[in-house]
């Protein structure tokens, strides 16, 4: 009979421990069981690009069992971005995957995120310090170069032209600006830089719309802009309908078909260029998996994320390009209902 205790005793002292196991709060180590917790935090969660990035978080969620989620600001402003960073770095999660605003202003944040021990994975931000890894879709150069050549192509290779940027400190965007204008100068001779060649929006159309159209008035003879931020090209095209120079004044940008739509249709904007969001929210979400799982190794130049324009990643460091974007006009637009 004693024995007989003894052994329901010790079965419920192992079920006991088990049970409390299943329950840790704790920060997860590989072989633990638990799940990780994974937070993605982008520019503005109200924009429909981060919109679209967010179900590529939740099917990764969804396709690995993690708890991965994504938060960001109501608006485009550097320091609430920091403040929910700030919040979720004070939180018991595994990883941070970070959209930044400003780089810089992200740092010291990210720091603390990583003395921590959270994993920090960034994307659009290739000179960032305080991350495992910044991962981007493709090269900056040969993106910013692509854009130019769609701009050329719309301006029949001559005139004048601007680039625009949301915000003088975001590293991506002023690198495909620079990649272009670069572009620009080595095979479209007849193609003049204005002045003006960086043009801050704030990742704001009506801004970008409201810059577009002082411009043209400033420069009666300008006849291209080029965007980084998705909403400059649609902001752009705006302000080319409203002032009915459709056929005579064009713009190429980064964009999606939800935003820029109205004005693939009616000719104002001749081309958007992109990668899909939701792809890069599920590739910065699988490294900070494979690194929590003790898979930092295997992320090397030629490893298949499993996703699209992710099949053979180039990795420089703590940078990585894959080879993903796509250009959305009239005729394709809804190919890419996003």
């Amino acid at each position: 009979m004693k024995r007989t205790v003894s052994i329901l005793l010790a079965t419920v002292l192992v079920l006991s421990v088990g049970a409390l196991a299943g329950c840790s709060t704790g920060t997860n180590q590989p072989g633990e069981g638990d799940v990780f917790k994974i937070a993605t935090v982008v520019k503005d969660s109200s924009d429909p690009w981060f919109i679209r990035m967010e179900e590529g978080v939740l099917k990764f969620a969804q396709d690995t069992g993690i708890n991965a989620f994504q938060k960001g600001p109501s608006k485009t402003d550097a320091a609430l971005q920091v403040q929910v960073i700030e919040e979720l770095v004070a939180q018991d999660i595994d990883a941070i995957c970070v959209v930044p605003v400003d780089p810089s202003a992200c740092e010291p944040v990210l720091k603390k995120a990583m003395d921590k021990g959270i994993v920090v994975i960034t994307h659009e931000s290739t000179a960032q310090q305080n991350t495992d890894f910044n991962i981007e879709a493709f090269d900056n150069v040969g993106y910013g170069a692509y854009m130019m050549d769609e701009l050329a192509k719309a301006m029949g290779e001559k005139g004048k032209y601007t680039t625009m940027v949301s915000f003088l400190t975001n590293s991506a965007h002023n690198e495909w600006a620079d990649a272009a204008v670069a572009r620009a100068k080595e095979k479209y001779p007849n193609m003049e830089l204005i002045e003006e060649e960086r043009v801050e929006t704030e990742d704001n159309m009506e801004i970008a719309y409201e810059r577009a159209k002082e411009l043209l008035k400033t420069y009666p003879d300008l006849k291209g802009f080029l965007g980084t931020s998705s909403y400059d090209a649609p902001g752009a095209g705006k302000a080319i309908e409203e002032l009915g120079k459709i056929g005579s004044v064009f713009t190429v940008g980064t964009s999606v078909t939800s935003v820029a739509a109205p004005y693939l249709d009616s000719g104002a904007v001749e081309a958007v260029t992109c990668w899909d969001p939701a792809d890069a929210g599920y590739a910065m979400n699988i490294l900070a998996k494979m690194i929590l799982e003790g898979k930092r190794d295997e992320i090397k130049t030629g490893a298949d994320l499993g996703i699209n324009g992710f099949e053979s990643i180039t990795v420089s460091g703590k940078y990585i390009n894959g080879a993903g974007w796509i250009v959305i006009k009239k005729d394709n637009m809804m190919d890419y209902d996003f």
